[in-house]
């Protein structure tokens, strides 16, 4: 599949993606996905959004990152374990409930949301959301799984623009050779980080080499999580289409040097 196949990707490259709504930005560093964040990003004009979603016991959908309430709660204990009741009470750095991805869909309806799935039990409430909300060309579904990721096309279907798993990135820089058997893959773009560590070496992922051979067959490259400005512009030069970052005031003023308009 093309990345041009799918509606999500209807901007012109490249675009800035704020993860979990920007983690990094304002007085407070620690709202990350949270409505006051993806507000704070919308409102700077980013069309494109990344979080996280996982769900609670009774099958409510969360736009959260973490398998635990503990790191960035109020609260304690493992989100699929208890009742949205229960998680409803717990508070972002004691100030922010935490939403739902509803309330995203619902609250920005212009903007396309980069979903990455972090557990089995999201699979079939992100399904529902997605029929739900009619929202299935404003997403992009991501995972570090690829059973959750094919999980989620079965569900879904053809329509919904999905990213590379883990196998296919592995594929991808290990073995070149198999790169146009994963070419032809459901997935309409590569999301990575720079590079990876493998039995102790680091590998760089994000190549010119990798890059070319991408855009070839119509699929984008993003990459993440970048927060210094000058890796933004050599990842740019390289011709990367998008970037993910929390610093979303610093990938803006990336952009606007480049001449590229956020809400485009």
């Amino acid at each position: 599949m093309r990345a041009a196949d799918f509606a999500y990707f209807d901007a012109p490259t490249p675009i800035g993606l704020a993860h979990r709504g920007g983690a990094r930005v304002g007085a407070d560093l620690h709202l990350e996905n949270t409505l006051s964040a993806f507000r704070e990003a919308v409102q700077m004009g980013y069309r494109y959004l990344e979080t996280d979603v996982h769900a609670t016991s009774d099958g409510t959908l969360l736009a959260f990152h973490d398998l635990r309430l503990d790191r960035v709660t109020d609260q304690h204990g493992l989100v699929a374990k208890l009742t949205y009741a229960a998680v409803r009470a717990a508070r972002i750095h004691g100030t922010e409930p935490i939403p739902l991805l509803s309330d995203l869909l619902e609250e920005f309806p212009e903007t396309r949301i980069n979903v990455d799935v972090k557990a089995p039990g999201a699979i079939a409430p992100l399904a529902e959301v997605i029929r739900r909300h009619r929202a299935i060309d404003r997403v992009c579904v991501a995972s570090f799984s690829d059973r959750r990721l094919r999980a989620v096309r079965r569900l879904v279907g053809p329509r919904l623009a999905t990213s590379t798993g883990p196998a296919e990135v592995a594929a991808l820089r290990l073995a070149p050779q198999r790169v146009a058997s994963w070419l032809r893959s459901p997935a309409a773009v590569l999301q990575i980080p720079v590079g990876a560590v493998l039995a102790g070496r680091r590998l760089d992922l994000v190549t010119p080499a990798l890059v070319e051979r991408v855009h070839a067959m119509g699929k984008h490259v993003h990459v993440w999580t970048i927060n210094d400005a000058a890796e933004m512009h050599r990842l740019f030069d390289l011709g990367v289409d998008g970037i993910v970052s929390d610093r979303i005031d610093t990938l803006a003023d990336v952009l606007a040097e480049r001449g590229v308009p956020l809400g485009q």
